[in-house]
């Protein structure tokens, strides 16, 4: 008996609350077969925590496989770039790993967090002598990742307008914006290829120069590699911190229970920002699949050696058989860690980072703003329905 196929489209953007296609594959589907807006043919998405963790886990599954496949997928061109630690597997991918984590080690993250602190700063000054009502998301959340990566990897500010553009077009779920997202894609390339040769010959001491002269033994990053990574560190090091910070600033607005948590205990910003992460789905969907390279069985469901597999971190962060009451934010939980930023071999590298400038970011807000508060009814608020990405376009605040 053939399995029912689930189409999902992913377009749920509904504030905080649960995707509830997701929510119900979980329930009553946990290995489900789906079709998607694009890609050919079907997929397998895998819903359950320790499923998911599997699937990310074990070599029966790889990344390296769908390169050149065109694989379910929610944006009309694939995101990837071949040669990406994305679709790397091990020992490849182990072997970059190493080299990339020098860039993030609690050393170098130190260092970076003195200049987040600066600038985070600087846009809170910029948006309190503007006055309210002002828009955090435009003030903050947006220009902090950006700003912050591009420092770090020292980008020349002239240049960082035109490459987030691009980056933006190549998350985009638009079906006619496959020619433009291909374009977006090359013209990265081409301009990292340029900065990192320069850096090469020049380095300083930004990210992409440590990670010139990072070395395992004998091993560095190729040429080619170098500029993947610093592309690939541009493209996720701002935009899934920037719907991060939004998506969180939403609900501080919204629940004042948790900013008064938060703002009393600013101590324990890091663990409660650790539930904050599992709880708000800051995406939609689902990213880059695997393909099983051997017949596997998930959950009573037989998997086809050939097969595409996607997994939903978003559903494994709300499976209740590992946390208790799932759907509720709960600051003081003590839990298996989340899978926000993914799980196993493409656990995001630059997560360090990501969390030292959240942490820096809502703790400075909460310092300095304390009676902030949404100008506007939270049903008011608009949310973003053109991308991958779940988050507020705009967050009007006054105090």
């Amino acid at each position: 008996m053939e399995p029912d196929v689930w189409s999902c489209p992913f377009d749920f953007a509904d504030a905080m609350e649960f995707d509830p296609q997701l929510k119900r594959i979980l329930t009553e589907d946990p290995v489900a077969r789906v079709r998607m807006s694009y890609g050919a043919g079907e997929a397998w998405l895998v819903t359950r925590y320790e499923d998911v963790r599997t699937v990310t886990t074990d070599r029966r599954f790889s990344r390296a496989a769908i390169v050149g496949r065109d694989y379910p997928r929610m944006t009309p061109e694939p995101i990837i770039q071949a040669e990406a630690i994305h679709v790397m597997d091990p020992p490849a991918n182990t072997r970059l790993r190493s080299l990339v984590a020098k860039g993030f080690a609690p050393r170098q993250v130190d260092r970076m967090r003195v200049r987040v602190q600066h600038v985070v700063d600087d846009l809170l000054d910029r948006m309190e002598k503007q006055g309210p009502p002002a828009d955090l998301f435009g003030h903050v959340a947006s220009p902090l990742p950006l700003t912050t990566i591009c420092e770090i990897i020292d980008i020349p500010e002239a240049d960082r307008t035109r490459l987030r553009r691009n980056a933006a077009v190549m998350v985009s779920v638009g079906a006619n914006g496959r020619e433009a997202a291909a374009e977006a894609k090359a013209e990265l390339r081409s301009y990292f290829d340029a900065l990192t040769a320069r850096r090469r010959v020049e380095p300083g001491d930004d990210l992409i120069s440590t990670l010139c002269q990072a070395r395992d033994g004998d091993e560095i990053l190729s040429d080619e590699e170098l500029s993947v990574m610093a592309m690939v560190l541009l493209v996720t090091g701002q935009d899934t911190t920037s719907y991060m910070l939004g998506n969180i600033f939403y609900t501080l607005l919204t629940r004042p229970e948790v900013a008064a948590a938060l703002r009393e205990r600013p101590e324990k910003i890091p663990e409660m920002l650790e539930e904050l992460l599992r709880f708000i789905p800051f995406r939609k969907g689902v990213g880059i699949p695997r393909v099983a390279l051997e017949d596997v069985t998930l959950s009573g469901v037989d998997i086809k050696a050939g097969d595409v597999v996607h997994v939903s971190y978003l559903t494994a962060n709300r499976d209740e058989r590992k946390f208790e009451r799932p759907d509720e934010l709960d600051l003081d939980r003590k839990a298996p860690p989340h899978m926000a930023f993914g799980w196993g071999s493409h656990h995001c590298l630059g997560f360090p980072l990501a969390a030292m400038e959240l942490e820096v970011a809502i703790g400075t807000l909460l310092r300095r703003f304390p009676d902030l508060a949404l100008a506007v009814p939270k049903e008011d608020v608009r949310w973003n329905t053109t991308s991958i990405w779940r988050h507020p376009l705009e967050l009007p605040v006054r105090w």
